[in-house]
C-alpha cells in the first residue's frame, strides 16, 4: 500500500474548517464517520467525544501545513513530530484480502489499528501518511490555498512545484480578480493621463 496516500486524511481534516468565513463541518459523529471515507470498521468507534478530539488535532494539523506553506520546514517536521509520538502507529504485513493468480497472498505493508479510540486511529494514519509525503516529496509540497478568503490546505504534487491553490475552482476564482484588478488599475492609469492631457491643453 502507498503510505503516502494516507496524506489525504491530513487535507481532509484540516478542510472541515474554514477559519476566514467562520465555517466548520466537523459538527457531529457522522461528520467524523465521513472523514474516515472507505475505512468503516474504524469509522464505527467514532462518538461525541471525538469531535472534539479531531477538532483540537485539526488545528494542530493547520500549523504544519502553515508552517510549510510559510518556507519554515523546520518548525513543520518538528510539529509533525509531535503529533506521529503522541499518536504512533503500528505498521503491520497483510495480505489475506489480496490474492495473486495462484492464490497465494500480495503481502503489503498496512497500518494496523489498535488505537484506543477513533480519533487516535485517524490522526496517527493521517500523520504517517503526510510524513511520506513530506519526505518523499518535500515539505515544500504542503500549501495553503492563495485564494481569498479560502485558507484550505493541499498537497501539491505537480511535476513543477506549481501549484498555489486548492482547487481549480480557486485558481479560476483568484486569476478573474487578478484580471479585474489589473483592468482597474489599467482604468485609472487612462484616466489620469487624460485629465494629464486636458490639464495641459488649457494652459
Amino acid at each position: 500500500m502507498d503510505l503516502a496516500s494516507y496524506s489525504d486524511y491530513a487535507v481532509r481534516l484540516v478542510n472541515t474548517e474554514q477559519p476566514e468565513r467562520g465555517g466548520d463541518t466537523l459538527t457531529s459523529v457522522e461528520a467524523v464517520r465521513e472523514l474516515f471515507g472507505p475505512a468503516q470498521q474504524a469509522a464505527r468507534r467514532a462518538t461525541e467525544s471525538d469531535v472534539t478530539r479531531l477538532r483540537t488535532v485539526r488545528s494542530r494539523l493547520r500549523a504544519v501545513f502553515e508552517a510549510a506553506d510559510r518556507g519554515d520546514e523546520v518548525l513543520a517536521v518538528d510539529l509533525l513530530n509531535a503529533l506521529m509520538m503522541e499518536f504512533p502507529v503500528s505498521p503491520q504485513i497483510s495480505g489475506h484480502e489480496h490474492r495473486d493468480d495462484d492464490g497465494r497472498p500480495k503481502w503489503h505493508m498496512h497500518i494496523a489499528d489498535h488505537a484506543a479510540n477513533a480519533t487516535a486511529g485517524f490522526t496517527a494514519t493521517a500523520c504517517m501518511g503526510l510524513a511520506f509525503h513530506l519526505t518523499e516529496l518535500g515539505v515544500d509540497r504542503l500549501g495553503i490555498c492563495e485564494a481569498k478568503p479560502c485558507r484550505n490546505a493541499y498537497l501539491d504534487t505537480s511535476t513543477n512545484r506549481s501549484r498555489r491553490y486548492c482547487s481549480d475552482r480557486c485558481a479560476t476564482r483568484a486569476n478573474v480578480a487578478a484580471y479585474r484588478a489589473r483592468k482597474r488599475r489599467e482604468s485609472g492609469r487612462t484616466a489620469v493621463s487624460a485629465q494629464e492631457s486636458t490639464a495641459a491643453g488649457e494652459r
